[in-house]
């Protein structure tokens, strides 16, 4: 399945889905540090919404978009908005590909396992 290419984005998320970012402590070794979990929780036809977005951005065939669209060194993504894709209570969320077209290359800040 390859994805066809969306220019005008927005409103891909169906059914209810809430995403944000918990603040908290942990302690390990004697030492206090600060913890922050990303929790994403939805209603079965929200979650098979995202789940369906990912595999699309992944399917995607990021050198068969138009360089207009999606220019040399750029990366496909998604901005999932609170209120309009997510619930109102949630943070902001960008998903996307890590691999910029053509080069293949991830951002800078990007640390492997």
């Amino acid at each position: 399945m390859i994805m066809e290419y969306k220019q005008t984005k927005g409103h891909e998320i169906q059914g209810v889905l809430d995403v944000f970012v918990a603040r908290g402590e942990a302690e390990e070794n004697g030492e206090i540090a600060q913890v922050n979990e990303i929790l994403i929780h939805g209603n079965p036809e929200g979650l098979r919404s995202l789940a369906k977005l990912l595999l699309e951005i992944a399917e995607l065939d990021q050198e068969a978009v138009d360089d207009k669209h999606l220019p040399i060194g750029a990366r496909e993504h998604y901005l999932l908005r609170p209120g309009i894709e997510l619930s109102a209570s949630s943070d902001q969320v960008v998903v996307g590909r890590i691999d910029a077209k053509t080069t293949g290359e991830f951002y800078a800040r990007y640390i492997s396992k």
